[in-house]
């Protein structure tokens, strides 16, 4: 057992089969019949949480089955609830209901003896670094989490004298309101952040964030006296640059409706140079252009429930901006892995986050298998399987993650090179954009899916291509800021609660409050239970019950 840690002059060490009068866990054959209403409350570890008792979720039971439940285990008002088996084991909340109610065998009772503890002085206890190092420091079983009852009986526990129990946990609580006050503070701060993320990423897909194109052209034009003029953009214009005229040069301007024509073009021309390549490749090279004909242009897009864009955009498709994919990634059993090439899993990323390339799993792979799912700088990976909110993620692969493959329940696609692959990324974490492209998903249970058709045929408002690159950078600088101010937000949660912790060992220690030398030592209080128990039994009564 742990050292017991040095506690002020009157108080004692003692255990919880001493300071309550009964702990006893509930049923442990759950009821077949729980109804969303009924009779009884029929309560587990999901009810009882660090904050009390949670009753949104519970179940109701009737009398029939409640009551040899409550014969065992007959939890009233001021009763301590503890959670001894599953995720949340550990959590303490007292009971505050004046009714009768069932517990599964996952929740503990203890009931303090009123003349030598206080309820709340032992649940902030069961809560402290202290109780809880001594209650689940030796943990059994593996998947569940589980004190055993004995271990609950034998729990040491420090008792002070029962003022200044009542002076700890005023205390306690004084500084616990203050630290609830910042900790909302904090979460609201979050929750403001979360907001702001959105709202940047619906105007960037609106085109409010940044002006547009045929906006600063149309200054221009005002400005020169001149008509406007649609010089084709730069094929490849190069990232964050935004063309500079000089004194007597007019705006490159392309409307985002020719610089589709441009990529779907290069589309069909890169399409009949691969299919020609495989015609001599099996010695059929073709006499005449029928081949051609061969060629499926991509999914055109229902502009007619979609909204209006701005001026020079264009409603597209996914499918109208692939250079190659969709294409799903690799699947090998979990004795593959363990050393060898990075493989980005679905857990690796979130929209906005990816982990460090050193982070990541290892396995074993083949040369075909690092040809056919090897991914390159400026792909876009997007989650087809997963729970509902995770569905649909998508990150961009940058350099420094290379070389790394991709797991099977991803899709890759790499786009054409006058599209900006963050710029579609951004579209699809707004709300907008994910709401498309799982628009068709697939539904089972806990988790759905989406197909390579799916993804193809979602909607994509396009930009004039240096309109993507001015939108990708305001993103960037904007989320950047948003993501600094969320790391200093969970920075400052996690120390709140190191000092709920701290505030809690200082009280369980003897430091939180001072010693008052006219309290009756928790000796005499100790002296009277044993007492009690003594006659109790001399005189043939069963003594005050423990379990």
């Amino acid at each position: 057992m742990t050292e017991r840690p040095k506690i002020p002059e009157k108080w004692e060490w003692s255990t919880l089969s001493v300071t309550c009068a009964k702990i006893q866990d509930g049923t442990h054959f759950s009821p077949k019949n729980q109804t969303p209403s009924g009779e009884f409350r029929y309560l587990t570890a999901k009810n009882v949480r660090p904050w009390g008792l949670d009753l949104n979720d519970v179940t109701y039971i009737q009398e029939t089955e409640h009551r040899p439940i409550y014969e065992r285990c007959d939890v009233i008002l001021g009763d301590v609830l503890l959670v001894k088996d599953g995720v949340n084991t550990g959590d303490a909340a007292i009971y505050t209901l004046d009714e009768e109610a069932s517990l599964l065998s996952s929740v503990c009772m203890l009931r303090p003896h009123d003349h030598a503890i206080q309820n709340r002085y032992l649940r902030y206890y069961l809560m402290s670094p202290i109780g809880n190092r001594y209650l689940t420091g030796e943990m059994s079983g593996t998947a569940i989490r589980r004190i055993i009852l004995r271990r609950i009986r034998e729990l040491p526990i420090p008792v002070a004298p029962l003022p200044e129990q009542r002076r700890i946990v005023a205390e306690i609580e004084k500084q616990f309101t203050r630290l609830d006050a910042a900790v909302a503070a904090l979460e609201r701060a979050q929750a403001n952040l979360k907001r702001y993320r959105a709202s940047v990423l619906a105007a960037a897909c609106e085109g409010r964030l940044v002006p547009t194109e045929a906006e600063l052209a149309s200054q221009e034009t005002t400005r020169r006296g001149e008509p406007r003029v649609r010089p084709v953009a730069p094929s490849n214009p190069l990232p964050g640059k935004d063309p500079n005229p000089g004194e007597h040069e007019v705006r490159p301007y392309e409307p985002a409706a020719d610089l589709l024509d441009r990529i779907l073009a290069e589309r069909q021309t890169r399409w009949e140079a691969d299919e020609l390549a495989k015609l001599q490749a099996r010695g059929k090279p073709p006499k005449n252009d029928a081949w051609k004909s061969k060629y499926k242009p991509p999914v055109e897009p229902d502009s007619s429930a979609l909204p209006e864009l701005p001026e020079g955009w264009v409603w597209s498709t996914i499918d109208s901006l692939i250079a190659f994919g969709p294409q799903n990634g690799l699947y090998k059993p979990a004795s593959a892995y363990g050393s060898g090439t990075p493989i980005i899993r679905i857990d690796d990323y979130q929209d906005g986050f990816v982990k460090d390339r050193s982070s990541l799993r290892t396995l074993q792979i083949n040369d075909d298998e690092r040809d056919r799912y090897g991914l390159t700088a400026d792909e876009i990976l997007i989650n087809r399987v997963n729970s509902v909110p995770q569905l649909g993620k998508a990150m961009v692969v940058r350099a420094e993650m290379c070389p790394v493959v991709f797991e099977s329940n991803m899709m890759r696609l790499r786009l054409a090179q006058l599209v900006q692959p963050e710029w579609l990324a951004f579209y699809i974490w707004s709300r907008a954009g994910r709401d498309r492209l799982i628009a068709n998903a697939k539904w089972a249970v806990n988790q759905a899916s989406i197909n390579q058709s799916d993804v193809r045929e979602t909607v994509v408002p396009l930009p004039p291509a240096f309109e993507q690159h001015r939108i990708v950078a305001e993103v960037e600088r904007r989320l950047s800021v948003v993501e600094e101010m969320e790391r200093a937000v969970e920075t400052d949660l996690q120390r709140a609660g190191r000092l709920r912790q701290a505030i809690l060992k200082r009280a369980f220690e003897g430091r939180l409050v001072p010693q008052d030398p006219n309290d009756e030592p928790a000796s005499a209080l100790l002296d009277r239970i044993r007492a009690e128990r003594d006659t109790a039994t001399n005189k043939g009564q069963r003594p005050l019950p423990i379990s």
